[in-house]
């Protein structure tokens, strides 16, 4: 067998190793098969990733996934292995360890499986996370949904074999970035270049301060947002945007355009207490915001990932293992992209903070990973865990994705060494299920349904403001029909109905039944619902049925924009006087006046302090009811208009504008 032969055991000490005998009958042999080639997948995988550019060669990408198409099968009996030509043995050399790092033949595990050689969401989710580097336990099913779109949920080797190699080009391409970016942004240790971003000319990122936008290069680390302005032929010293330090930061896109102007909707704002203005980069490009939605997407993992570092306090190998996640999360969800040009869903993130964030009880996640972290012992990586089931009680986590980053080249934390005769216990064991895939499976459950309702909402989504008020007055029709009877009866244009509403409310207030309206309605309200319920089961909910406005173009719909701004404002403007009149009155800009309101304040104290509350109930309700009655009306009118006459008289406090000290110091 292969593995034995890169592990250079054989088979039966592998058995002997894995401390179970073959049940009897059939089921139990099938699991144990399974469970059998899970262990020496798991060990055999550990050795050949320590080679330093396996996501390069092709024969560890068979290997994978021969590995996968063989879990689906396990204890169906082997077809005789095809021989294999003296050309294709004298490749697979011996390294300096002693044992066969790749095999050349492409059928030395999957000739027991189908003809189309295929691999199911099961078999990829068992196998791809054992090698941190290809998948996580968080997002190995989004990952596989990424792989499987256009192939019918089956995972042909073609694909597989082209997201391993994006992914090593992807992981070459960060090296390279890493070594020419340390002298122009005097990266820190530990800190590493995950992506940049404006360095072709035709595809520049456009940093945009108040209405003042730059060009330049945008580069995202495991620590920070670097930005560096493009000068004259060379890039100015970069300008360092903190994602690591509790600075309130929000990132969240935002529309932009030249001058301040709100027209594109391609840029990330970032915001934080160390800067004065928000910071808006813009990502141009002719077609969606794909690019946008990239940054956006990379730059929140880093930010959540520091949060959650923070909010638990971790620190060492627990905090190097939270970013190292998020790192290699980052490396997949770019090799996804560049692949296959595939666009992520809010839900099928391949970013694992990102999506604990997007998940309903998506906390429950970062719980679970939590408890996982607390298990990683900075010393677990110097011993050898056999991942036997007589082992499992003594086993500890290891940090496998720090220690994935350091097999590629990058050292997040010098402290952590990898002892090569070392076996890494991870996020899987063999044939148990993963907490932390547990916890994923619980959140993705209630993700049908928000989906289901997010499409509702997308299906009902009217453009237009007219119509978007036509709909809104027929939503709200029993509330306005309600509303437009008590306006009636107060109106007094029926005597008799008014009089007797009038006596009803009157006696209700009294008798103290006014306390029970809400009950009473939140009661008919429920009981409402149970009757539809009971009635309408299985039955479709019927459209509402609006009857839209007449149609307008666009520059009447610019025009009712215009003008509803304008009413707005001016709402806002009477607000802002009636707040100064009353700020007058406070510091007696007008004696009079204020003695008027103290005297009043006066009577109302004594009044609510005295009166019993349903008196003063009632007698606000009689005067604003009987305001129009006949016999009041022309009172009440002579009293409005002297309250008017006096508030008129009233002026507004002073106010005076003062220009930042930013615009002072331009204009000088």
């Amino acid at each position: 067998m292969l593995c034995c032969r890169i592990l250079q055991v054989p088979t039966e000490e592998l058995q002997h190793h894995f401390g179970t005998e073959p049940p009897e009958n059939v089921n139990e042999l099938l699991t144990y098969a399974r469970n059998f080639l899970e262990f020496c997948s798991y060990q055999a995988l550990q050795i050949v990733s320590r080679h330093p550019d396996y996501l390069s060669d092709k024969e560890f990408r068979r290997l994978t996934f021969d590995m996968m198409l063989a879990w689906e099968a396990p204890s169906v009996e082997s077809k005789p292995l095809e021989k294999e030509t003296e050309s294709s043995s004298k490749q697979e050399v011996e390294d300096e360890s002693g044992w066969s790092l790749f095999y050349s033949s492409s059928t030395s595990m999957a000739v027991q499986v189908d003809d189309e050689k295929t691999v199911g969401p099961e078999a990829f989710a068992r196998i791809a996370p054992a090698c941190a580097v290809v998948a996580d336990i968080i997002t190995v099913h989004n990952l596989f949904d990424a792989l499987t779109a256009s192939t019918g949920c089956r995972l042909h080797f073609l694909v597989y074999d082209k997201y391993i190699r994006s992914l090593g080009k992807i992981i070459k391409a960060v090296k390279n970035a890493l070594v020419s970016s340390i002298g122009n942004l005097q990266l820190a240790e530990g800190e590493i270049v995950l992506d940049v971003d404006g360095s072709v000319p035709t595809q520049p990122v456009l940093q945009h301060i108040g209405i003042s936008a730059w060009p330049g290069r945008l580069t995202l680390t495991n620590y920070a947002l670097y930005f560096e302005s493009l000068g004259v032929g060379l890039y100015d010293k970069a300008i360092r945007y903190d994602l690591a330090t509790d600075l309130k930061q929000v990132i969240k896109p935002e529309l932009t355009g030249p001058l301040g102007a709100r027209l594109f909707d391609k840029a990330v704002m970032y915001k934080s207490t160390s800067i004065a203005d928000p910071v808006y980069f813009e990502f141009p490009e002719f077609k969606g915001n794909s690019r946008r939605d990239y940054w956006l997407d990379i730059g929140l993992e880093i930010l959540y990932a520091h949060r959650f570092i923070r909010k638990n306090n971790l620190k060492g190998t627990q905090k190097s293992e939270v970013l190292a996640r998020a790192i290699l999360g980052i490396f997949r969800y770019h090799a996804i992209r560049e692949a296959f040009h595939f666009s992520l869903s809010h839900y099928k993130t391949l970013l694992p903070l990102n999506l604990a964030e997007s998940l309903p009880r998506g906390d429950f996640i970062l719980e679970t990973l939590l408890s996982r972290l607390l298990l990683i012992n900075a010393d677990t990586a110097q011993h050898d865990f056999s991942g036997s089931p007589s082992a499992k009680q003594e086993q500890k986590t290891s940090p496998v994705s720090l220690l994935a980053l350091l097999q590629l080249g990058f050292i997040l934390q010098k402290e952590v060494k990898l002892d090569e005769k070392a076996i890494v216990v991870g996020d899987i064991c063999v044939g148990e299920t993963n907490p932390l895939e547990m916890a994923v499976k619980q959140s993705v459950s209630d993700t049908s349904s928000a989906e289901a309702a997010q499409a509702t909402i997308d299906q009902v989504k009217v453009e237009g403001i007219d119509t978007n008020v036509a709909v809104m007055k027929e939503l709200l029709f029993p509330v306005i029909e309600l509303a437009s009877r008590l306006l009636l009866l107060a109106s007094w244009e029926d005597p008799y109905k008014s009089m007797m509403f009038l006596l009803f409310a009157c006696y209700c207030i009294l008798r103290g039944w006014i306390r029970y309206i809400l009950p009473s309605l939140f009661l008919f309200v429920a009981v409402l619902m149970l009757w539809r319920r009971h009635f309408n089961k299985g039955k479709p909910l019927e459209p509402f049925r609006i009857t839209p406005p007449p149609t307008r173009n666009a520059v009447e719909q610019l025009l009712t924009l215009q003008e509803i701004i304008s009413q707005v404002e001016a709402l806002i403007q009477t607000g802002n006087i009636v707040l100064l009149k009353i700020r007058a009155l406070l510091f007696a800009v007008l004696p009079r006046a204020t003695d008027c309101v103290v005297l009043l304040l006066v009577f109302l104290a004594a009044v609510f302090a005295f009166v019993p509350f349903r008196y003063i109930v009632m007698l606000i309700f009689l005067e604003a009811f009987t305001r129009e009655m006949p016999y009041r009306k022309e009172s009440s009118d002579k009293l409005v208009r002297r309250v008017r006459e006096w508030w008129v008289r009233i002026p507004a406090a002073p106010v005076q504008l003062i220009k930042p000290e930013s615009e002072k110091k331009k204009k000088s």
